[in-house]
């Protein structure tokens, strides 16, 4: 297959490696250091089953590379109007994008009986509903606790890192296969799921149980977690997330969340959000914060746990100028 992954950072970084090493003729967009580094001497991924090393087709302007069998989208939610502008290069008639993010996705009512209910600030203007379509859209979510530690090489050594990814009407097409075989071959699990919305709460129970706090202690999950009270704010705020997804007919299975807690408790990894802050990066509080909590006012789902750590990692986030809420001048 030929495949372009939109948005190599960490997370897209290493698909595009995964890609390259199953056989896929695999190009990349990028941007910056990153994009000078990879042109020159290739992308390096250190991950747990060894060091990936390919040469992808790297650019930062998607009209070189022509039409794809199928995009994978890896950027922050906040840079999606930009792909919704350039994007166009690479869809021929059966092109396939897939959508690998944290949150709540722009299409999350689509493919369900609420197909006509909007989030309007996960996709400002339609913006990428009218540029790629929901006949196209794959959505998806990722683990794998990756960062770029130099321009070019990325550090991904979680034993368990893999892709999810779903029709977003819960079919099982050949392209979704075809996809999940495709990155499967580079080593990662990717399975095709018929729930793809459970997959996303799921994700988004890890992001919100320790992204605010990790957020508002500047700290990663280890020396956050490193207090019993915060620990329980934790606890407290992942089962308010379950409660959410359970109200929407999307129940989190798995252990219970003190179990969870307890394995973050012993990671020294930092969640992208935290990542975001530090390098001065646009954060993703509409998509992680926001959303979330309006679904929950919706489903009459109390989280007053959940509303109070959102709204001061969102402070932090505005206070830093990496975010401005919708309605507010920039």
């Amino acid at each position: 297959m030929k495949i372009c992954v939109y948005g190599a950072g960490a997370i897209g970084g290493h698909i595009a490696a995964r890609l390259a090493k199953g056989g896929a003729e695999t190009s990349v967009v990028a941007r910056g250091p990153h994009l000078s580094a990879i042109r020159a001497s290739g992308l390096t991924v250190v991950a747990h089953d060894g060091t990936l090393h390919s040469r992808p087709r790297a650019t930062d302007n998607p009209a070189e590379l022509g039409p794809q069998d199928a995009v994978i989208v890896t950027v922050k939610a906040p840079a999606l109007p930009s792909v919704a502008a350039a994007i166009a290069p690479l869809l021929g008639s059966e092109t396939a994008v897939a959508f690998v993010m944290n949150g709540i996705p722009w299409w999350y009512f689509d493919g369900t009986a609420k197909a006509g209910r909007r989030l309007p600030e996960l996709d400002p203007g339609d913006a990428l509903r009218a540029a790629i379509g929901v006949g196209r859209t794959i959505g998806g979510v990722v683990y794998s606790a990756a960062s770029v530690t130099e321009p070019g090489v990325i550090h991904a050594i979680a034993p368990d890192s893999r892709v999810v990814l779903g029709e977003l009407d819960g079919a099982m097409t050949p392209r979704l296969k075809a996809l999940c075989d495709t990155i499967a071959a580079g080593g990662i699990g990717a399975p095709a799921v018929p729930d793809i919305r459970n997959a996303v709460w799921a994700k988004l129970l890890g992001n919100l149980m320790t992204g605010p706090l990790c957020v508002l202690s500047r700290s990663c999950m280890e020396d956050t977690l490193a207090s019993p009270a915060v620990r329980e704010t934790a606890i407290r705020m992942a089962r308010e997330v379950m409660a959410i997804a359970a109200a929407l007919g999307c129940p989190i299975a798995g252990d219970a969340p003190e179990a969870r807690i307890g394995r973050s408790s012993k990671l020294r990894h930092k969640p992208s959000i935290l990542q975001d802050l530090e390098a001065g990066r646009a954060m993703e509080i509409d998509a992680l914060f926001a959303a979330p909590l309006t679904l929950a006012r919706e489903a009459g789902v109390a989280v007053p746990m959940l509303e109070t750590m959102t709204a001061l990692a969102t402070r932090a986030a505005i206070a830093a100028g990496l975010y401005t809420p919708k309605g507010v001048a920039a």
